[in-house]
């Protein structure tokens, strides 16, 4: 199973968000983690005794990230308007790597089977750069008034932003649903790995 994790806009604001989204790149890394055995039921077996463990399960593979912010608030008048927001986002994919050299067909299956997977958890990571865009868009001109010391904002920021991260979760959740589901996909990849193809 893959796991995973009042606004006041002008156009000139619009403009300035999009400008500063392409400023930003999401850092993207591999981790993987040893799996042992010379045959696709071997190799799997392995993947459920090593994988990424995410509760009480273990995944085939993850993809997780870190996300902090620079932000800049600033008093105009009676309000408070949030006028600078630059994400610095590190995206971590971990899977699967044996640990041993393979025979040539069961090479050709594993490489099959990581590519499918590592392709999965790519689209995982285009969600949350999709996140982080549309954080961006709903944080830079964010205004609250009556809030000349810029305190309500960050309560008022923190609510907003929590349902991005909610639907970025649901959307993930769903995708491997469908991936995973009987003909999806990534079902498909390990009906190939343990079947020899």
């Amino acid at each position: 199973m893959f796991v995973r994790p009042a606004i006041v806009m002008s156009g000139l604001l619009a403009c300035a968000a999009t400008a500063a989204a392409a400023e930003w790149q999401a850092v993207e890394k591999v981790d993987t983690y040893a799996v042992s055995g010379r045959s696709g039921p071997e190799l799997y077996a392995s993947i459920g005794e090593r994988g990424p463990k995410l509760g009480i399960t273990r995944a085939i593979a993850h993809t997780t990230f870190r996300l902090t912010w620079t932000r800049k608030y600033e008093p105009r008048g009676d309000a408070c308007v949030l006028a600078e927001a630059k994400p610095k986002l590190v995206i971590t994919y971990t899977l699967p790597e044996p640990s041993d050299e393979l025979p040539a067909g069961v090479r050709r299956n594993w490489e099959t089977f990581f590519n499918g997977v590592a392709a999965h958890e790519r689209v995982h990571g285009d969600f949350i750069k999709a996140m982080v865009r549309e954080i961006e868009a709903q944080s830079v001109g964010l205004t609250v008034e009556g809030d000349p010391g810029c305190i309500r904002i960050r309560t008022e920021l923190v609510g907003r932003l929590a349902a991005l991260s909610q639907a970025q979760r649901q959307k993930s959740r769903d995708f491997d649903r469908m991936e995973m589901s009987k003909g999806g996909n990534i079902h498909g990849l390990i009906l190939a790995l343990v079947n020899g193809g």
